[in-house]
């Protein structure tokens, strides 16, 4: 990390300052403090602050039992966000994914919003494909005995219109 910078958004490192509640995890204590952590997190989410979160501090006399406890902790109050810092500190993070309230009332608002990707549209979170990449799929999922029949059905659809405008060509030479 020290010699290579290019990874250095995808670290904890633009994280490591933002403002933690420190919580110590006494030694074999994690399971029996599991409500305690759980409201914890949960109040963090619903504070919905910028840049905070909660500094579980671990130290070398914690057992696996309770860094586990923390990460069930993380899962029953659908905590997403959280880092282990094993490079300087050693403590688990909790941090916020902050959600803007303002920007989103107004993006959604009670207008119904499509966003056009290539050729179909996504609307309310769903993709509608349209008729080419429909007739596409199925293309692509057809065995391998049905090229055949298209293919042949495609080539006699070309002879009968070759016949067609030879027929229009000597009614017109006709009259």
């Amino acid at each position: 990390m020290a010699k290579d910078k290019s990874n250095y958004d995808y670290t904890f490192e633009p994280l490591r300052n933002w403002n933690y509640k420190k919580i110590k995890v006494d030694p074999l204590t994690a399971k029996e403090n599991s409500t305690l952590y759980v409201s914890e997190l949960k109040s963090l989410k619903k504070r919905n602050q910028k840049e905070t979160g909660i500094e579980f501090i671990l130290d070398e006399n914690n057992t696996y039992g309770d860094f586990v406890s923390l990460l069930n902790d993380m899962a029953t109050a659908k905590q997403e966000a959280y880092a282990l810092d094993l490079e300087k500190t050693g403590h688990l993070f909790a941090v916020t994914n902050y959600i803007d309230t303002d920007e989103q009332a107004n993006f959604f608002g009670d207008d119904t919003v499509i966003i056009p990707i290539d050729h179909g549209s996504l609307s309310y979170g769903e993709y509608s494909p349209n008729l080419y990449e429909i007739s596409k799929q199925i293309l692509l999922n057809l065995p391998k005995p049905a090229y055949y029949i298209v293919f042949g059905f495609l080539l006699f659809l070309n002879i009968s219109m070759f016949s067609i405008k030879e027929n229009l060509q000597m009614k017109k030479n006709i009259v």
